[in-house]
């Protein structure tokens, strides 16, 4: 079989399989709205990790009145004059609802701290705060889920690159992303602390390697649906890779089995 055969095998493949997920995720939904349940999923990752595209394929087909992305910019002048949570508490999700964070407030704990964004003392606030902040959410009623989604340094290079290149994609780029390579070392550091200091039994981290973006969206979807109790799942939907989607644990920094 030729090359070119092979990729159109994967292709449809991943096409076939992704379908069957967001049939899986609409049942999920329903269930979520019969049983009020409100669930919030959080993304952080390296820059150009495949975040958009990854949230891209999970609400594709769900419901817009029960589903929102949220993905805040730049703090305004009042919002850094606020309590660091503020801002992002009008976006919880209500009952029946399902919002996404394509990046959430572990900006405090990466891009924040990394590019001077924010103090010392400001940074070691925000790392006393967040578990227990999160745990009051939990008690609230509020799931929660939290990704992070690692690629190597090359993979970000060239989709960085590719990013410069593909003008529907150049709004994308912004100043951050222009020297997240420059800063590869100081990113990691900060990821690697930011574990260690918030990943716990009732919030955990996940890790997806995302190297493989096809591979990763599928993946994430089968874990998100692995993780919420709902009718049936058990029976229907296949255990996500887990080599591609785990808990994280301090020996895979050892191991590298995310991306120093």
């Amino acid at each position: 079989m030729s090359k070119e055969s092979e990729g159109a095998n994967d292709i449809r493949d991943y096409k076939k399989d992704l379908r069957h997920l967001q049939i899986e995720l609409v049942r999920l939904q329903r269930h979520l709205i019969a049983e009020q349940l409100q669930i919030l999923i959080i993304f952080e990752g390296r820059d150009a990790a495949g975040k958009d595209g990854c949230i891209k394929r999970i609400v594709e087909h769900l419901s817009p009145r029960e589903t929102r992305v949220v993905a805040l910019g730049k703090p305004s002048d009042r919002d850094q004059n606020s309590w660091y949570f503020q801002r992002y508490v009008s976006h919880l999700p209500a009952k029946q609802e399902m919002v996404l964070f394509n990046r959430s407030w572990y900006n405090r704990a990466g891009v924040e701290r990394v590019m001077g964004f924010c103090t010392e003392h400001q940074y070691q606030d925000f790392v006393m705060s967040v578990v227990p902040f999160e745990h009051m959410l939990v008690d609230s009623g509020i799931q929660i889920l939290k990704y992070y989604l690692d690629i190597d340094r090359r993979e970000q290079e060239e989709r960085l690159q590719a990013r410069r290149q593909d003008p529907l994609k150049q709004w994308k780029v912004s100043p951050v992303d222009e020297v997240a390579v420059e800063h590869w070392r100081a990113y990691s550091v900060a990821r690697n602390e930011m574990f260690a200091a918030t990943h716990n039994e009732i919030t955990p981290w996940y890790l997806v390697r995302a190297n493989n973006k096809k591979r990763a969206r599928l993946n994430v979807i089968r874990h998100m649906l692995s993780r919420i109790d709902w009718p049936g799942r058990e029976h229907r939907i296949d255990q996500p890779d887990q080599q591609v989607v785990f808990p994280y644990n301090a020996k895979h920094l050892l191991t590298e089995t995310i991306a120093p």
